[in-house]
């Protein structure tokens, strides 16, 4: 049965706006493929981000850095297919738009006339500026991401908690006000303290979703798999797992191999 715990029957950007003025909270997932996304979104998701962590979830690969935009709109076209009332939004993957605002604007075109996607999310602040202002004169809405930023691992070589010393606090502060003042329609901020993100989000009148930064900000967003405890391996504080599909699955699919084995799968009414 399908349940909506909002009254917004289709979510825009402007949905969102809306939603924090109103003191909604936002609720983010990622999705990747068409049979999830159609299940999320209907479950009453706001936004659906098709992360560039299905580098690892989906491909197995240690980072996101070597999906390909190829390979990202090819998610985004198929979670796009299974959605009714969600954002979707795309992440950019690495490489298409770091150090070349025309190629960012390429490469966003592409995401956007190829997947049917309402939005990209790209990553980080000041250095990524002409990049950002270059696709929102294009007329398409970006999502920022300050805090921990998965595409620069090789830069900073761990994934721990970002911007605890004050000089680093001051610019992701900084950068947040940035991203606003260019015209992005909300913000992630990835795996920082609480309090500077319940700042941020006083601060600014754009939405600020959270991962890994406290409940003080105006949604927040999780990869799907993690909260669904498929992936066992990633157990971060800020996880919360709904589900133990891994045992789920697991328990299934070895219920299903006893049965082929002993002959009792299909049985006669399975059968033609």
């Amino acid at each position: 049965m399908q349940k909506k715990h909002s009254k917004y029957s289709r979510i825009t950007t402007n949905t969102l706006s809306e939603m924090k003025k109103e003191g909604e909270k936002i609720a983010m997932l990622t999705s990747y493929d068409y049979t999830l996304a159609n299940i999320v979104d209907k479950a009453g998701i706001d936004v659906i981000l098709v992360g560039d962590s299905a580098s690892s979830v989906m491909a197995g690969h240690e980072t996101t850095v070597p999906i390909t935009l190829d390979q990202m709109i090819y998610h985004a076209s198929s979670v796009v297919r299974g959605v009714e009332r969600a954002l979707v939004v795309v992440d950019l993957p690495f490489g298409t738009y770091q150090s070349d605002s025309k190629k960012a604007l390429r490469s966003s075109i592409k995401i956007m006339k190829e997947s049917g996607s309402h939005a990209i999310k790209l990553e980080g602040g000041v250095e990524v500026k002409n990049s950002i202002e270059r696709i929102l004169n294009a007329g398409i809405p970006v999502m920022g991401h300050l805090g921990l930023t998965p595409q620069s691992i090789y830069k900073f070589g761990t994934y721990s908690v970002r911007a605890k010393k004050d000089y680093e606090a001051e610019k992701l502060f900084d950068d947040a006000k940035l991203l606003e003042e260019l015209g992005c329609f909300a913000i992630v901020l990835e795996k920082i303290p609480a309090e500077l993100a319940k700042k941020i989000s006083l601060e600014l009148k754009i939405p600020v979703i959270g991962i890994g930064a406290g409940v003080n900000v105006d949604g927040q967003v999780l990869v799907l798999h993690d909260m669904l405890g498929m992936n066992t391996e990633f157990s971060p504080r800020f996880l919360r797992r709904y589900l133990d599909l891994n045992h789920e699955i697991t328990k299934a699919v070895g219920l299903y191999t006893q049965d082929v084995k002993k002959s009792a799968f299909p049985n006669e009414k399975e059968q033609y």
